[in-house]
């Protein structure tokens, strides 16, 4: 594939999305000299931000509030949002239509001309990825550049910056990968720090899920001069399966990390809370190893590196009571890890939009945990039936019918020593656009207690 496939065509790009990869690929594709029409189901007022990134391309057509059957018909190429389903009925009328649906991700993978790592797992794929690119970068690697779902560059106009010689890593949800799957191409170094339940709204089985994440190392390109790296989790069941399922493929090396492998020094330099931060750290530090970064130069650049936002992200301190904006965290596995990063009395505000994810793990850590829970969205009942379904539960439960409310109610029940933690368990799409919004607002609302 060459860039100038684009050239001359009528390229729809489904779903602009508030913070998503809608405008990369629009002006990737407007910078290729194609015809750009932008479909999206959200209305213009809900879009303002990624529009006001493209207000100088007056040539787009901008299609917003709903989808036009006419707009596919018309399409040469269509490029879909990583979260529009593929079952969706408008590209099943695409499909139909002999229409090509070529996902950026894909477009990516086919011109990309730097080595590849991808990082994927159910929590922690973000923090592994800008660990990973942070202790490439620091430490000699200046040529690493860092993209994909965590958004740090556009991943599309990209592509204009790299050589042979460059670095690029990547963090691929389950979405991408199962886009990428369809042209069975994968990352050079692949990743996996976790897996567990996620996204079952869209794949339905927690077996549809770990299959699209799999995907990452079975599209591997196998080559005894070159081998593909394989990096898995020790500490995770499913994880070690797999390394043991490749682990027997010639032209593959495959690896394993640990928190048992990470050093005390590395231990005291490291600026992140918990353990699964920990986790993240060994995963990192795996890859960097493998690519030749020595242990005293991760130590060095190590405290460094700064907490990406929305994750375990220190607000304000506010009369001895720490508030932290967790809004990454939507499964309960990715809240119990951040429950289990304080020693201090936790006041929990979790709840959202239901991805059908099971909550009765997170009941019963809450129930150990946590000082009170205040309960939000579509969620907050089911995630209150777990929590007093424990029978030694002593966490005060209370509902909020916004996040507003909870975050005054948590004001109202915290004393000094306290953490207020918005960590939800679960998607915004119900009261917010994105976990970014959610995040947002949390910090806009405790930034106005300081006054």
């Amino acid at each position: 594939m060459k860039r100038q496939f684009l050239s001359g065509k009528n390229v729809l790009i489904m779903g602009l999305g508030r913070f998503g990869g809608g405008v990369d690929a629009a002006k990737f594709a407007l910078n290729s000299d194609a015809n750009v029409t932008i479909t999206d189901s959200a209305p213009a007022d809900k879009l303002a931000d990624s529009i006001k990134q493209l207000e100088n391309f007056t040539e787009i057509d901008f299609h917003l509030g709903s989808h036009d059957l006419a707009d596919f018909e018309k399409a040469d190429i269509i490029i879909p949002n990583p979260a529009v389903a593929p079952d969706n009925k408008f590209l099943e009328f695409a499909r139909q239509k002999n229409k090509s649906i070529t996902p950026a991700i894909n477009i990516f993978f086919e011109l990309c001309p730097a080595m590849t790592i991808g990082i994927t797992g159910a929590n922690g794929k973000s923090t592994t990825a800008a660990l990973t690119a942070h202790l490439l970068k620091t430490a000699g690697r200046e040529n690493t550049f860092l993209s994909g779902n965590i958004g740090n560059q556009p991943l599309l106009q990209l592509l204009d910056k790299l050589s042979e010689n460059d670095l690029v890593v990547l963090e691929l949800s389950s979405f991408q990968l199962e886009q990428l799957a369809q042209i069975e191409k994968a990352p050079q170094i692949a990743l996996l720090t976790n897996l567990t339940p996620n996204h079952l709204d869209r794949h339905k089985t927690f077996e549809n899920y770990c299959a699209a994440k799999e995907t990452i190392f079975k599209f591997q390109k196998l080559d005894e001069n070159s081998p593909a790296v394989s990096v898995f989790n020790a500490q995770d069941k499913i994880a070690c399966q797999w390394f043991e399922k490749y682990n027997k493929d010639t032209g593959r090396t495959c690896l394993k990390f640990s928190t048992d492998e990470i050093s005390q020094q590395l231990r005291r330099n490291f600026p992140l809370p918990g353990r699964a931060n920990l986790s993240n750290l060994a995963a990192a530090v795996k890859i960097a190893k493998h690519l030749g970064v020595d242990d005293n130069s991760i130590k060095t650049v190590l405290p460094d590196f700064k907490p990406l936002p929305h994750r375990l992200e220190l607000v304000a301190a506010i009369d001895n009571v720490s508030w932290y904006n967790d809004s990454i965290a939507t499964t309960p596995q990715s809240t119990i890890a951040a429950l289990e990063a304080f020693d201090k009395p936790v006041i929990l505000i979790a709840g959202g939009y239901d991805k059908d994810l099971p909550f009765d793990q997170l009941g019963k850590i809450i129930a150990q945990k946590a000082k009170a829970a205040i309960l939000i969205g579509d969620t907050a009942q089911k995630i209150s039936d777990s929590i007093t379904a424990v029978p030694e539960n002593k966490t005060a439960l209370q509902f909020a019918s916004s996040l507003e409310e909870a975050v005054e109610l948590a004001n109202k029940i915290a004393t000094k020593g306290d953490v207020v933690l918005l960590s939800p368990a679960c998607a915004s799409y119900d009261m917010f656009d994105n976990f970014q919004h959610r995040g947002n607002e949390f910090i806009r609302l405790v930034k106005q207690l300081e006054n």
